[in-house]
């Protein structure tokens, strides 16, 4: 075989073991990948992840790099393509630690803040930053300035941010939400426009709410500046609940008042949801046609909890009355019936005579 051949040959083997090499890495670290999903600690999975996404291109790149030396290609032709394989390479590890950075910040809120936390706007911007930091990198290595780029991206950024005026100021609204803790992923929160749910997530634009429907909607974030908000979720998860109800006018209220307060520890002792040990309290409000209305205050671990217990109090409240002989508080009417004035013929009313 001649010389002519030989390099070739030998650059094609050394860049198909580059490949198998590359494929058994990827699937090694794939397998690597499963095993630390299944421990407790997050950080390994990301480190997997890291070494699952930079296995493939790295090596790849590696072989390419050896397969021209092996060549022996013109220095010329070698100092091009080590930058744009340089390039390239910054290219993948940019990408690799950006989806680091942004599962650690996850792992980070998910850790702080339990499983309920979802925030993606402080993901998204480690991902545009690094990235973009990785870009730069990369134009610096292929030879190009980035100095004027960057005053470019300066003098043109006030034309980007006046056309993106609504975007950045969800953008800035969303970062001052979280900062300031005003809302957070699991909090229950009402609008006074109407709307009302769990907040799920909050994103570089708009926040999305899980209503009790299981309906999503979404809020965008700028709106949380200029509107009133009720975080149910602050400054503890437990509320106070009211339950309204009635009762008929035979019954004794002392005698009454101790029953509410009975099946109310008996249902905050019994029902999920219920706070044991918190205090029960009923007061009387007004008096209606055919009954006392009153109150009743509860306590609940959180919002949605509420519902369960009034449907709990209730039921219990009225077999209690029941047992005790005391009929719910029908509506009550007298009518009056009075005899009509007979009529004569010519359509006038008859006179009674004297009696």
């Amino acid at each position: 075989m001649s010389d002519s051949w030989e390099r070739p040959i030998a650059a094609a083997i050394a860049l198909g073991v580059a490949v198998v090499v590359a494929v058994g890495l990827r699937l090694l670290t794939a397998r690597l990948g499963k095993r630390a999903g299944g421990t407790r600690w997050a950080w390994d999975d990301l480190v997997a992840k890291l070494v699952h996404d930079l296995a493939l291109p790295l090596t790849l790149i590696a072989g390419v790099w050896i397969a021209l030396k092996v060549w022996e290609a013109p220095r010329g032709t070698l100092d091009v393509l080590a930058r744009v394989l340089t390039a390239v390479a910054i290219f993948f590890v940019s990408l690799a630690v950006a989806r680091l950075i942004a599962g650690s910040l996850s792992s980070y809120a998910v850790a702080r803040q339990g499983v309920a936390a979802n925030v993606t706007i402080f993901a998204n911007i480690a991902k545009v930053l690094v990235i973009g930091i990785g870009l730069l990198i990369m134009l610096q290595s292929l030879g190009v300035s980035i100095g004027p780029l960057l005053g470019a991206l300066g003098v043109g950024g006030l034309a980007v941010a006046l056309a993106l005026q609504d975007t950045l100021a969800n953008l800035f609204a969303g970062v001052h939400i979280l900062a300031a803790k005003t809302i957070e992923p699991g909090h229950y929160i009402r609008l006074d426009t109407g709307q009302e749910g769990y907040v799920v997530d909050i994103n570089w634009r708009n926040t999305t709410i899980r209503t009790l429907s299981d309906n999503i909607e979404v809020i965008p974030n700028q709106r949380f500046s200029d509107t009133i908000l009720t975080n149910y979720s602050r400054p503890g998860e437990e509320m106070s609940i009211l339950v309204y109800a009635k009762l008929p006018y035979e019954i004794d209220l002392d005698k009454a008042e101790s029953l509410l307060e009975e099946v109310g520890h008996e249902v905050m002792k019994e029902v999920q949801g219920g706070v044991e040990g918190a205090g029960v309290f009923v007061r009387f409000d007004d008096f209606n046609d055919s009954s006392v209305g009153f109150h009743v205050i509860l306590r609940s671990t959180e919002f949605e909890d509420q519902f369960r217990i009034k449907h709990e109090y209730l039921k219990r409240l009225h077999r209690s009355l029941r047992r005790d002989g005391y009929a719910p508080p029908y509506w009550h009417h007298r009518v009056s019936l009075q005899e009509a004035p007979a009529v004569n013929g010519s359509g006038d009313a008859k006179s009674e005579p004297p009696r």
